[in-house]
């Protein structure tokens, strides 16, 4: 055996010249695939976002005063809890990855997004799911009596429905989804100070007793602490249509129960979430009900005023409640702020406004009346920081990126997956590695978006890139959904390279619906110089442009609408997404 061994020891020795040729072959042949793989990968050097509102032109603030919304551009459903001096809030995230962002703040005014809830795939499952589908109307609220946060959601995707997750810090990250046994949508969850929990939640009548289209219910379900379960068998319908159900009001839905003085509050969004949107409220001395409606319904919303009006804002309700550091009640919900052609292209924003409790019910302080541009401090808040030492911004603002960190701000998300399966970071920039994935489909795309925050804005980036084939492209994606979208990037075309603009849009219903895309311009561009590429709107207007050297921008395409950028044209829940995006299955073949 020992000879044996000396042998092979032996003749290892002499292999091993060999093995460490044949080796250093193979890693440089490895190293070299992997470079041909990702020749056709974008480098995103720097993005500028630059918001030009001509309402935060005309209204400056003044001391102690903050600008409403609080979050600008998609950011819908808000919810909100506070534990101590600290708040933090959620909003809807749809197909988004990661999803569920949260923000959190001490004073109402300040806020600083501090992660997302749902930021891992055991999470988030919405490889497959439509940008209308995904994570819906999130909940949040803190348990003192086990130091526990709960995040309470619809996740339309992965076999999930409703589910729960919780932390004791929301700062470190949240438990895996634990499903709910029980339909509808909506789920909120309330903390009672006798250390009961209960579920409320949005769902259809009871089988043969809906009355028309819309009709919706709201139900309680006591909610199991120990197991993190809803108690089988102890469902209520406790609101019957809405308000007034003689009516036959529509999409009771988003409810939040609250306890104040021994009562029991109820708290729902009416009338969809449109033009008719409304937040309403009821009573009861127990949580299971009966509930009474305030005599002064609705509470909130901006549906009575006509269209004309300055600086609109439209479609509030969806709210929470929250008391404030002054010791004064304050609702977050959302609104829209509709172009001058009455488009949503910034989507559902949270907004927030002082809620007066001294009486018997609570009412929005100016929520029945056309809502203004800018509000008051909390008493005791001092400063206003929103924009400076990493507090979120709004109003006019610039925000740049230059991708030299690897700490990716939370404001960039990926589509169906999470970003980090196809960013790379490098020397020279951010690079994107292109999926086999077109921007029409509903797989997860590799593709960076930032929303759109403002009706008037420019987005500029600068990336390098040489694309090897016609079915490789780079450059900007402004994506309603995957079947309402601009693409402006940069193909091959035979030994040319190509810019091109197309827009796709659905157009029909059920079995007649078709997605068609045109190419509306295209140009030969030269490659040899570092390429700039640009969207901007003005209200209803945008306009794509490119430039070699960073100042100049020649525009292509002319003035194109932004239509199909809007919720109220396209369908679905969110607004303009701008993105950076890269695909190795290009379809548009521009002809010159």
């Amino acid at each position: 055996m020992k000879n044996k061994a000396y042998k092979y020891t032996s003749n290892m020795k002499n292999l091993k010249p060999t093995i460490l040729a044949i080796l250093m072959v193979f890693l440089s042949f490895s190293e070299g695939f992997s470079q041909r793989k990702k020749s056709n990968a974008p480098v995103f050097s720097e993005v500028v976002y630059e918001g030009k509102d001509q309402v935060y032109i005309d209204n400056p603030l003044n001391e102690g005063e903050f600008y409403n919304p609080l979050l600008q551009g998609c950011y819908p459903d808000p919810a909100i809890t506070r534990k101590g001096d600290d708040y933090f809030m959620v909003v809807s995230s749809f197909v988004m990855f990661p999803g569920v962002p949260i923000f959190h703040s001490k004073d109402l005014v300040n806020w600083t997004q501090i992660g997302h809830v749902l930021d891992r795939k055991s999470q988030l499952k919405v490889q497959d799911a439509a940008i209308a589908m995904g994570v819906f109307a999130p909940d949040i609220k803190y348990n003192p009596y086990n130091d526990t946060f709960y995040m309470i959601t619809t996740q339309f995707a992965g076999d999930f429905g409703n589910i729960v997750v919780k932390t004791k810090d929301p700062f470190q990250g949240w438990s895996d989804p634990i499903k709910m046994k029980f339909d509808g949508i909506d789920p909120g969850i309330f903390f009672d100070d006798n250390g009961k929990a209960y579920v409320v939640h949005n769902d259809a009548p009871n089988r043969g007793e809906e009355r028309y289209d819309g009709h919706r219910v709201i139900k309680i379900w006591e909610y199991d602490l120990e197991n993190d379960q809803v108690v089988a068998g102890t469902d209520k319908i406790i609101v019957d249509g809405g308000v007034d159900p003689s009516k036959n009001p529509i999409w009771i839905e988003a409810p939040h129960l609250y306890k104040k003085d021994g009562m029991y509050y109820l708290m729902c969004a009416e009338g969809g979430t449109g033009g008719n949107h409304s937040e309403v409220i009821f009573k009861s001395d127990n949580p299971m009900g009966p509930f009474i409606p305030a005599p002064s319904n609705p509470i909130l919303t901006q549906r009575y005023f006509g269209n004309n009006r300055n600086n609109k804002v439209d479609w509030a309700g969806h709210a929470d409640l929250v008391l404030g550091p002054d010791d004064k009640y304050y609702g977050v919900f959302l609104g829209i702020r509709p172009n001058d052609k009455n488009r949503v292209n910034t989507g559902r924003e949270t907004f927030i406004l002082p809620v007066d409790w001294s009486g018997e019910w609570p009412v929005f302080e100016n929520g029945l009346i056309p809502m203004e541009p800018k509000l008051k401090m909390p008493a005791g808040v001092i400063e206003n920081k929103t924009g400076q030492d990493g507090f979120f911004p709004n109003g006019n603002f610039v925000y740049t990126e230059k991708f030299d960190s690897e700490n990716l701000d939370f404001r960039w998300i990926g589509l169906r997956g999470p970003r980090e399966d196809f960013i790379e970071f490098t020397k020279n920039g951010l690079q994107i590695n292109p999926f086999n994935v077109n921007i029409k489909e509903v797989k997860p795309t590799s593709t960076l978006f930032y929303r759109q925050q403002h009706k008037k804005f420019e987005f500029n980036m600068t990336m390098d890139y040489q694309p090897q084939s016609e079915k490789d492209l780079a450059g900007i994606v402004c994506a309603q959904s995957e079947a309402f979208n601009y693409v402006f990037g940069i193909t091959k075309v035979g030994n040319d390279y190509m810019l091109l603009l197309q827009r796709t849009e659905a157009k029909g219903r059920g079995r007649d619906r078709k997605v068609t895309s045109e190419i509306l311009a295209s140009t030969k561009i030269d490659l040899s110089k570092t390429i700039s590429l640009q969207v901007k709107a003005d209200g209803d207007n945008y306009e794509f442009g490119y430039s070699t050297d960073g100042n100049t921008f020649k525009n292509l395409g002319g003035q194109v609408s932004g239509d199909i950028l809007s919720t109220n044209v396209a369908g679905g829940f969110t607004g303009n997404l701008i993105g950076l995006y890269a695909t190795t299955a290009n379809d548009a073949l521009p002809q010159y």
